[in-house]
């Protein structure tokens, strides 16, 4: 397959790209608000007004629309929906999930896309549901392989996606992404997720997620299908994800409902809009409620697609500067759903660190999940490296007495410990941590001592520790080292 997708900027597994495609050049991540021929709030042409790159359509309501079917074929697909950019068609997978069944064949849909000139074509794979039987996974997986491997025949030019199935079973998300990534596509969907969002069951996402990126190569730009509500695109981000699709900012607004990156409010409970968007700077939330029922939908949908593309802006702002980990923190702290995904996120620090940059602009401590970031792992890491030989003293006070030792090292939470000569470095010299040692930090710092220690069983160590460092953990190490309260 060709290389489409060129990597600019990385932080965590989040990075920047370019996604080439027939129709233009799509800087990732971004969002691709979902076109229903039908039920259009907002035309497709005006998009780009608002931020959107790239556009997706379901090419299975067009091909058994009466009104469509022909247009698009005659037309071309970016003529009938008066779009230039890129646009990308799922094959009706959506509506197998929902309904059982589907009138058309997958080699007929994927020919079907190619016909109508989309950019970036989705095989007819088996989305299967979240909690369903080991057994039925797998069965219905091998089905969405070989429909996978069919579609290539009937793809002509058009770039294909490869969908990665697999229901909650992250061994299975794992294998089957590695065969996907084995025979080859040019975008990989993680399919299926769209239960797991609507329950808020943002843990196992993430292991959807994280399983699937460490079966795919890293050079695999990875759509997260039906995912689009400014709250969990960071965190999703910096999992490995770079294309979204939403039609939560049409459905939502139907319904008065009104997206930010804290969550979702109800029109009808705001006195007050809490955004700047030229929707909410210009009207207020009684003019909203009280307006026709249309035009307040199609101004909820602006306001939504506004918020939307504001939180990937800021989302590829932190990935440049380096504090996306900073943004999904406060992210995640909004919803404790989210907290639990950042909490299982971090169960993959050591695989994140591996693709991690090295150097950043700062460390900003937030709370007991940044004592798992990767950042602290690579840091103990490599003093596994260090030769350390002789008297050595650990402490806690930069100013403590040192005469009679070999070596001395220093701390600092959530780290552990670092020589002098690491003082001015990233992360040490440029982390920030609250002023009072808050317990989660202290005993993580501990444990990272108390490996050091272990780990370097050539020298004597001496841990001498101030008042605020005492707990039950100074036993552990006073097991391997001499402990002194200073």
């Amino acid at each position: 397959m060709a290389n489409i997708f060129e990597i600019t900027d990385k932080d965590l597994l989040g990075r920047i790209g370019k996604l080439y495609t027939p129709h233009g050049v799509v800087e990732t991540p971004t969002v691709m608000p979902v076109i229903n021929p039908n039920l259009m709030l907002i035309e497709p042409g005006e998009m780009g007004r608002y931020g959107a790159q790239m556009l997706i359509t379901n090419s299975y309501i067009i091909y058994k629309s009466e009104r469509w079917h022909d247009a698009a074929v005659k037309q071309g697909l970016h003529s009938m929906l008066g779009f230039n950019g890129p646009i990308m068609t799922d094959s009706g997978a959506f509506q197998l999930s929902i309904y059982g069944s589907v009138e058309v064949t997958n080699e007929e849909i994927v020919s079907f896309q190619r016909d109508i000139g989309s950019d970036i074509g989705v095989p007819l794979d088996i989305p299967t549901p979240p909690d369903v039987s080991l057994e039925r996974a797998k069965e219905e997986l091998e089905v969405t392989f070989s429909r996978l491997s069919a579609a290539r025949k009937h793809a002509g030019d058009m770039l294909l996606a490869g969908p990665v199935q697999g229901s909650t079973y992250p061994e299975l998300r794992e294998e089957a992404a590695r065969k996907v990534y084995e025979i080859g596509f040019d975008v990989y969907p993680l399919g299926a997720v769209v239960p797991l969002m609507e329950a808020y069951r943002y843990r196992e996402l993430v292991d959807v997620i994280a399983r699937s990126k460490m079966g795919l190569g890293p050079d695999a730009p990875v759509h997260l299908f039906g995912a689009g509500h400014p709250m969990m695109l960071a965190l999703a981000v910096a999992l490995g994800c770079d294309l979204f699709d939403s039609a939560a900012y049409a459905l939502y607004a139907k319904d008065g409902r009104y997206l930010t990156v804290d969550g979702t409010y109800h029109l009808g409970s705001l006195q007050h809009l809490p955004c700047d968007c030229p929707v909410c700077a210009s009207h207020t939330a009684k003019e909203l409620i009280e307006m026709d029922e249309n035009a307040r939908a199609r101004l909820l949908a602006e306001h939504n697609l506004y918020v939307t593309f504001a939180e990937l802006r800021l989302i590829k702002q932190s990935i440049i500067d380096g504090d996306l980990m900073e943004l999904v923190e406060r992210r995640c702290r909004s919803h404790p759903r989210l907290l639990s995904g950042l909490k299982r996120m971090m169960d993959y620090s050591a695989h994140i660190e591996k693709f991690d940059p090295a150097t950043k602009s700062a460390f900003f401590y937030l709370g007991p999940e940044s004592c798992r970031r990767p950042e602290v792992i690579r840091h103990n890491s490599l003093l596994d490296n260090l030769e350390v030989k002789g008297s050595v003293l650990i402490t806690t006070d930069r100013h403590a007495d040192s005469t009679g030792f070999d070596e001395v090292f220093y701390v600092k939470a959530p780290f552990g410990v670092y020589p002098e000569a690491l003082s001015e470095t990233y992360p040490i010299g440029q982390s920030e941590t609250v002023d009072t040692l808050e317990a989660e930090a202290r005993d993580a710092t501990l444990q990272n001592i108390a490996h050091f220690i272990e780990s370097h069983k050539d020298a004597a160590f001496t841990f001498a520790y101030t008042q605020e460092w005492e707990c039950p953990l100074i036993s552990d190490i006073s097991k391997h080292a001499k402990t002194i309260k200073l």
